[in-house]
């Protein structure tokens, strides 16, 4: 009996030894699995958090009555192409400016009333330091903005180019750095390469206007058109439009950018017959 009960104590021994020494490496096994199950979360987090959120009705829309930010042709997500229109302006886009503007002269530029009904003032105002003329390019816009296929056509909008004072909106050329930042600090993400409305802001980005779109088949004065014409549409109150068909001409609110489903490029509002050329809502 002595000798049994000396055997069963060792046994005892032995399985608690062994059991002492299997604890710390179930205990090791345990915290690997842990760690490396919360590094595949925050792995998983950080992917979905890494993903930019991209930030377009059959008629016209009613402008609103105190404009925020916007998306645009303009909101989009960092797969825009950057590649250039065939005419595109042999004009240097440096990655970004001093932020500071000049305000193109009304007085130097035919800066009559386009339109008839609610008449908006505006600006153009260019970043310093590019080689785009503020003058020049306000003349563009106020031809633009006369155009009888324009925003005018519905006899509700009109449109006058002013200087000094105060103003509705500001058509801003600017270098994708200071896009950035202005269009970021309404929370748009333009990524350096598109435009956006910002509050009363009509911000051009200087590569849109310089290379244009390769979706865009057309000249580079009517890509400035389209540019115009999409962000003063969301300065009016218009969302953004998809496609209505294959072979239709795309409304000026899609965001032709980012592909035409199906339709025509199309630089304007309204065709040449004073139709709206409009599409479903984007989803």
């Amino acid at each position: 009996m002595s000798r049994n009960r000396t055997a069963d104590r060792r046994r005892r021994k032995r399985t608690t030894a062994l059991r002492l020494l299997a604890a710390p490496a179930l205990l090791a096994a345990v915290i690997c699995a842990a760690a490396l199950a919360m590094g595949q979360e925050d792995g998983a987090q950080v992917a979905k958090q890494a993903v930019p959120t991209p930030s377009v009705s059959t008629s016209p829309a009613a402008p609103t009555a105190s404009p925020s930010a916007s998306p645009s042709e303009s909101e989009t997500d960092s797969a825009v192409s950057v590649a250039a229109t065939a005419t595109a302006l042999a004009i240097p886009v440096p990655s970004t400016g001093p932020g500071s503007f000049r305000t193109a002269s009304a007085g130097a530029v035919h800066a009559a009333t386009a339109g008839k009904g609610t008449v908006l003032r505006y600006k153009v105002q260019v970043e310093k330091g590019i080689a785009v003329d503020a003058d020049e390019a306000a003349e563009e816009v106020v031809a633009i903005l006369a155009d009888k296929r324009g925003w005018t056509a519905n006899g509700k909008n009109g449109f006058k180019l002013v200087s000094s004072g105060k103003s509705d909106f500001i058509v801003k050329i600017a270098t994708p750095g200071t896009v950035d930042k202005l269009c970021g600090a309404v929370g748009l993400k333009t990524y350096g390469k598109v435009n956006c409305r910002a509050g009363a802001s009509v911000v051009v980005n200087l590569r849109r206007w310089v290379d244009g779109s390769p979706e865009f088949d057309g000249t580079i004065g009517d890509y400035h058109a389209l540019i115009v014409n999409h962000e003063v549409g969301h300065r009016l109150g218009h969302g953004h439009l998809t496609c209505a068909g294959k072979g239709k001409l795309a409304p000026v609110m899609m965001q032709q950018i980012k592909g035409l489903k199906g339709c025509k490029a199309n630089a304007w509002p309204y065709d040449e017959d004073g139709d709206y050329i409009s599409g479903p809502a984007e989803s």
